[in-house]
């Protein structure tokens, strides 16, 4: 990648983020804005609970092995996350993020019709699971990426911690909806021999979701189509990046965290539903309280991260996530401990989330933002893929065993505890957005209510 624009000159230690362009719209203008933003996102949720959730369950049920049902919600993103490089340009040649985040939503949505068939015909190998799966993944990492340069432009600095938390809450919602409608129809269906059927349904609710998602962004506005000094981020910046500045000890500790979860996390779903022969109505109930978890608790979160800082928040959620996986040792014989267990971890998640989104809007550069999320993404993509694979020829070495589970869950919590030095030195390191504070350390204090 080159960069372009007056900023063309590169350096390996960049200066701090620079501040926002100021945008002036009406309150009118800014509160549809705000409410379309918080719609959109319940159509996203929607498909996610009613459809992405659900993939691997799609794949054990159609006769798919276990190590294929996990590695399918991770491997195809690494294909994903390379036709996504292609969102920078693009976003140049329409001369809007907005167009650009358009036409990858609709192409998203359009991916179901591809499941839909497959659930019908009753039939699907695995490599065109794996190819359904990445163009899935390739159009939501195009459009996030974008999405992230947008949606800065759209909620004002001063209301992001609540109103994302807001938001947030009811998106939380909207996808445990959909997990739960789902859950308890597939248990419905395997009981009356049409479970593809359902399959089917469900595929096609969260196309038509995210259709609706992709026709409410349309209707928003768009202050700034390309931010002011944009430039492309060549990669070997984003690398020397890592290793002290605000924005990239940030992502470095971001992509630990990413290859910590997912040597354990794709594998959930077939311990589950292969090991614990839960059903679906357990299966259902047992992930939609960690969901619960993070809706009763993103108010408090969002609030703590508006008084405290969003590094704060992190720094917090870092410590506490090391333990989950290995959580499951000691509790997978008691659904009730293992309720408790996913509540926890749903709080947890959520303030990991949150603080996440916020530091990225916080240390990213708006003129960089486009350009560094394609690249993170790719990147990330690669972490999510090394995990889930050691997790997968582990899980395979011991013949996808019940105490191969268990021995995969307690290595995930020790890469998490390795996590923290990473976050540690992301924590103490410097920056000036505001001229005045470090990274962990609150916005301005005046906020008002949104929405």
């Amino acid at each position: 990648m080159f960069p372009t624009g007056p900023n063309r000159h590169t350096h390996s230690r960049p200066a701090a983020p620079a501040p926002e362009q100021k945008i002036i719209r009406t309150p009118g203008v800014l509160r549809r804005d705000l409410n379309l933003g918080v719609k959109e996102g319940a159509g996203y949720s929607l498909m996610v609970g009613a459809g992405e959730t659900y993939i691997p369950a799609f794949v054990l049920a159609i006769g798919l092995d276990q190590v294929v049902a996990g590695l399918i919600a991770s491997v195809p993103m690494l294909t994903g996350a390379i036709l996504q490089l292609a969102s920078p340009a693009a976003v140049r040649t329409l001369g809007s993020h907005r167009r650009w985040v358009v036409l990858c939503v609709t192409a998203q949505a359009m991916v179901f019709v591809l499941l839909v068939a497959a659930a019908l015909a009753g039939h699907l190998t695995a490599p065109a699971a794996f190819l359904i799966a990445a163009i899935y993944w390739g159009a939501g990492m195009a459009s996030g990426s974008a999405w992230n340069t947008w949606i800065g432009t759209l909620v004002p600095p001063r209301i992001r911690a609540r109103y994302f938390a807001r938001r947030s809450r009811i998106l939380q919602l909207c996808t445990l909806a959909g997990f739960v409608a789902g859950g308890f129809a597939l248990h419905w269906a395997k009981g009356t021999g049409v479970l593809m059927q359902t399959f089917a349904v469900m595929f096609a609710i969260a196309g038509v979701s995210r259709y609706f998602s992709a026709r409410l962004m349309s209707k928003q506005s768009e202050p700034i189509p390309i931010p002011a000094n944009q430039r492309l981020v060549p990669f070997s910046e984003l690398l020397l990046r890592f290793k002290d500045s605000p924005d990239g000890t940030l992502l470095l500790y971001l992509l630990a965290v990413q290859v910590s979860v997912q040597v354990a996390a794709p594998y959930f779903t077939p311990f589950m539903l292969s090991q614990l022969k839960l059903s679906y109505v357990d299966y259902t109930w047992l992930i939609a309280i960690s969901f619960l978890g993070r809706i009763l608790s993103l108010p408090l979160l969002g609030r703590f991260a508006h008084v405290a800082g969003p590094g704060k928040l992190l720094l917090f959620c870092g410590f506490a996530m090391a333990p989950m996986s290995a959580a499951w040792i000691f509790s997978y014989h008691n659904l009730w401990i293992l309720a408790v267990v996913q509540i926890i971890a749903g709080v947890v998640w959520g303030g990991y989330e949150l603080a996440s989104t916020l530091l990225i809007f916080e240390r990213i550069r708006p003129s960089e933002r486009t350009s560094i999320l394609t690249s993170y993404n790719l990147v990330n993509s690669f972490a999510l893929v090394i995990g889930a694979l050691l997790g997968g020829a582990l899980l395979s070495t011991l013949n996808e065993s019940f105490n191969g589970y268990l021995i995969l869950f307690g290595i995930s919590s020790v890469l998490r505890t390795a996590t923290i030095v990473p976050l540690m030195k992301a924590w103490k390191i410097r920056h000036d957005q505001y001229g005045r504070h470090e990274f962990g350390s609150p916005p301005p204090r005046k906020i008002r209510s949104v929405g």
